[in-house]
């Protein structure tokens, strides 16, 4: 037997175990070039051929990851997207029926849409921690540790580890959990496809707007005067800090692990330093493009005095 045949063969066999049958297979086959998208879960054009898959083959589910299986996203068959904020909720409810009430930790550029739908829907507990897979298991281990239950720690990346699977950083783990979740629906009668899916994630908040823009350190600016950029980056987020404080229309997140996170406009921003990078990355989230923009103005007129900071990418969103 052929490779890709033997792999098609064992998914396919996997798949019987839960009574499932798998109806199309794409990009098995390993290429270091990555021919046809990004091996990346977050990526629209991956995220576009897994959907097309499934929208093509009139699939239940359709289920994604990234090169050494450590990150994982699905689509239900009217093609919606379980990645980012929307896995995380997914995840997040199949947990809590399980486990009422446990924390649930992630990383911190999560949508405050989020946490109002762990809190106030499932009755859950909201842990934004650090970006860094390792930090967001690390922080839920501490968290058992000092005897606050947590069962799940995830990224918007995809990266996720439940406490049930020994803390993995598992992507397919992921998706077990909700093949069952699928797989039961369907031996309890319930139809409509994945549609089950789609109602555990019914009442979750999404913006209009999210982006992320990457302002980057130019490390021989004099600016920086023989310092690293990781003093400079410190510098830059210890003004933003102060001028949230003095600024009404901005409310500093009262809880913040990374960076400096405010809400305003009906939106949020975080502005953090990158974890190995001479780069502030810029999330911001809003309910329009206009009140986005009031977000990255607000942010802009804190930090212009930086010249070191190359603000291209955030002048280039604020702008008319």
């Amino acid at each position: 037997m052929q490779e890709m045949e033997l792999e098609d063969f064992l998914l396919k066999k996997f798949f019987n175990l839960w009574g499932l049958s798998l109806l199309a297979a794409s990009f098995l086959e390993p290429d270091g070039l990555f021919p046809n998208h990004i091996p990346n879960p977050e990526d629209k054009t991956a995220m576009k051929a897994i959907t097309q898959a499934v929208l093509e083959n009139k699939a239940d589910l359709g289920i994604i990851f990234d090169t050494d299986v450590d990150r994982s996203a699905a689509v239900d068959s009217t093609g919606h997207e379980f990645n980012r904020n929307r896995l995380i909720a997914l995840m997040s409810a199949i947990v809590l029926e399980e486990h009422p009430g446990t924390t649930i930790v992630t990383d911190s550029v999560t949508s405050d849409g989020l946490t109002t739908f762990i809190e106030k829907k499932l009755g859950g507990k909201h842990h934004r921690f650090k970006r860094g897979y390792k930090n967001v298991i690390d922080e839920a281990v501490r968290l058992n540790s000092v005897g606050e239950e947590s069962h799940l720690a995830i990224e918007t990346s995809g990266h996720g580890a439940l406490k049930e699977n020994h803390w993995l950083d598992d992507g397919a783990y992921l998706m077990v959990k909700v093949l069952n979740k699928l797989a039961s629906a369907r031996a309890s009668g319930i139809a409509g496809g994945s549609k089950v899916l789609t109602d555990l994630v019914e009442g979750l908040q999404e913006p209009g707007v999210a982006v992320e823009l990457r302002l980057k350190i130019d490390q021989n600016h004099p600016d920086l005067k023989g310092g690293s950029f990781r003093e400079y980056g410190v510098a830059v987020l210890r003004l933003l800090e102060n001028h949230i404080e003095s600024d009404p229309k901005l409310q500093k997140a009262p809880v913040n692990y990374e960076g400096v996170r405010a809400s305003g406009f009906g939106g949020w921003f975080l502005l953090r330093l990158s974890l190995h990078d001479p780069v502030l990355p810029l999330n911001i989230e809003a309910a329009s493009h206009e009140d986005a923009v009031k977000l990255g103005l607000a942010v802009s007129s804190a930090v212009k005095e930086f010249h070191a900071l190359d603000m291209s990418a955030l002048d280039k969103f604020i702008q008319p």
